[in-house]
């Protein structure tokens, strides 16, 4: 079942709300949010999108991505949805923001507001099958290396946005 997300003006102050895929379809600018979770070894989790997902599906990206609903606070979405996509709740903390607007070949437009946070956890996900068809922890340098070597594996979100991620957890 599809829900309403926030849509928002290019400084995240919100405008109205909509439908979902709606506003994918019409590839209006909505408010996001992007988690990246750290072990105490300094290894990132990726995580697998479900080959079913409405877009970049199969791909490899950060440890969970949402939407906070109407009413909700950001923060708090971030924490409900890490535990609803991958089983488990950590600290988190937002790093940075950033826009970003790519269209997919299913007439689908990603124009988001994305709030980055980070968090750390040091235990094994369990990952809704609906939402991840796998998990690793990585190091940033191997990462960043086979990203170089198959940039068609990932996000394009998670693409742009790595590097500024791993200056802010420094």
């Amino acid at each position: 079942m599809e829900h309403d997300i926030i849509l928002v003006d290019k400084n995240d102050n919100q405008i109205c709300t909509g439908e979902k895929i709606s506003v994918h379809k019409a590839g209006k600018l909505h408010r996001c949010f992007s988690i990246f979770i750290f072990n105490t070894h300094g290894k990132m989790m990726m995580q697998k999108r479900a080959a079913r997902k409405y877009h970049s599906g199969g791909l490899w990206t950060n440890t969970c991505c949402g939407h906070p609903r109407p009413g909700e606070d950001t923060l708090h979405a971030a924490h409900t949805r890490l535990q609803e996509e991958m089983g488990f709740d950590c600290e988190l903390k937002e790093v940075l923001t950033f826009t970003y607007k790519k269209a997919f070949a299913n007439s689908l437009t990603e124009h988001e507001f994305d709030h980055v946070l980070i968090g750390t956890f040091d235990g094994e996900p369990n990952p809704n099958p609906k939402e991840a068809d796998g998990w690793k922890w990585i190091t940033p340098n191997e990462l960043t290396k086979d990203m170089q070597q198959h940039p068609e594996n990932y996000t394009y979100w998670f693409s742009i946005v790595l590097e500024k991620v791993l200056i802010a957890k420094q």
